[in-house]
């Protein structure tokens, strides 16, 4: 599977980190996901490793209502919640944000139902993917 089909992914220029994340969150907010955590990479590389690393951040978004059926149809879909979301500075310049794709990660779990969760919550993290530049 080539990286492309794992997320939704662009580069945004001319806007700063941050704002970049305030604008990726609001794009989540408009499809209905919420942000459960906020991981700061290079803070926790500098504090675990005492490197430096570029500004890199992992929100992991959740919609209550398609994470509730998806998890009441096979439990173990909790180990791929919440959608991960990566944004970064770009090494080219920009910041990038890639959005997993739950069509490609659901593919993992046998389980029929979930077909149609993972398709719908794949437009709703497309349409957010949208709404960034």
């Amino acid at each position: 599977m080539a990286a492309a089909e794992l997320g939704f992914t662009k580069t945004i220029q001319g806007k700063d980190f941050e704002a970049v994340v305030a604008l990726t969150v609001a794009a989540l907010k408009g499809v209905g996901f919420g942000i459960l955590t906020d991981v700061d990479v290079k803070a926790t590389m500098k504090a675990k490793l005492g490197v430096e690393f570029r500004q890199y951040r992992l929100l992991g978004a959740c919609n209550p209502k398609l994470a509730h059926r998806a998890l009441s149809e096979e439990p173990l879909v909790g180990l791929m919640l919440p959608c991960t979301v990566a944004v970064f500075e770009a090494a080219g310049g920009g910041v990038t944000v890639s959005i997993a794709n739950p069509r490609e990660l659901f593919k993992l779990v046998d389980a029929p139902a979930l077909g149609f969760l993972a398709e719908e919550a794949g437009r709703l993290l497309e349409e957010a993917s949208g709404k960034l530049s």
